[in-house]
């Protein structure tokens, strides 16, 4: 599954990229995150409870910036496993606008789920995770734009 968007967030370029690099910040915006733990600059592991329909799944997700070019663009790599389900995805990320802001964020995920949670149907994965997608940017954005 494929998904992408733009946002805008009124805050220095610099700022929100030190935002987004730090797995804790970031973290403690995504719906069902329960703990990140910071492996090294480019490694973490992440455990959250994602429900999709009637199924929940308690995943734990090892993360690695595979490419990072501050202030613009970063890649990130993701593998989850929870009881007879996987997610893989891959994320890209590029900040664009002047370095004072607003910040510009072009976004896109790669994203393929296997197991029993895959077994929903793709319409039903897609709503909820735009949901969360949603949920995630808005509080990112919030965090930042009040400084």
């Amino acid at each position: 599954m494929q998904f992408s968007g733009t946002v805008q967030i009124a805050a220095p370029r610099a700022r929100v990229w030190e935002f987004l690099m730090d797995p804790d910040q970031v973290g403690s915006c995504g719906p069902g995150v329960e703990s990140i733990e910071v492996i090294d600059a480019d490694h973490f592991k992440a455990k959250a409870k994602v429900g999709i329909g009637f199924i929940s799944a308690r995943f734990v997700v090892d993360m690695t910036v595979a490419e990072r070019n501050e202030p613009e663009l970063a890649v990130l790599k993701a593998h989850g496993q929870a009881p007879g389900s996987a997610v893989d995805a891959t994320a890209n990320m590029h900040l664009a606008g002047p370095d004072e802001g607003p910040t510009t964020m072009d976004w896109s995920a790669d994203v393929t789920i296997s197991g029993t949670l895959a077994s929903v149907g793709a319409r039903m994965i897609e709503g909820t995770a735009n949901k969360m997608i949603g949920q995630t940017f808005d509080c990112i954005r919030a965090k930042l734009e009040a400084g």
